[in-house]
């Protein structure tokens, strides 16, 4: 499942439509509509149903939305794997929003490279439809 925060949800529709098309597989995107406090009967629901959670945020990863879903998943004993996409923990030069975006891998494409990264040849046809 992908969940994003804030305005990571357009590129992360956008990245979503294009691998639906390139796989035909269906991709769950949930849109998390706040942070705190967070709606842990949806994450319930996204943990038993997916083996991966994909969250994005156009925040610092360390203590972001990430780490409150991994600690969530943590809490309550989940064995998903949880892929945090953000901003790293270091300095960010000044520049445009979308220039950086790009440069993070926050853009649509970037995005993508992650969400294909994430189905490496290596899983099964099975499994691919449990991630997403």
């Amino acid at each position: 499942a992908v969940v994003t925060i804030g305005t990571m949800a357009t590129p992360a529709e956008k990245a979503i439509n294009k691998l639906e098309n390139d796989t035909g597989l269906s991709i769950a995107h949930y849109d998390a509509r706040f942070l705190k406090p967070l709606d842990e009967e949806l994450f319930h629901e996204i943990a038993q149903k997916f083996s991966k959670i994909i969250t994005i945020e156009d925040g610092v990863i360390n203590g972001g939305f990430g780490s409150a879903v991994l600690e969530f998943v943590s809490k309550n004993n989940y064995q998903n794997a949880v892929i945090r996409l953000g901003i790293p923990d270091e300095f960010i030069e000044h520049g445009a929003q979308q220039e950086l975006y790009a440069k993070l891998g926050l853009d649509a494409d970037g995005l993508y490279k992650s969400f294909k990264k994430v189905m490496s040849e290596e899983t099964t046809a099975k499994e691919k439809e449990l991630i997403f």
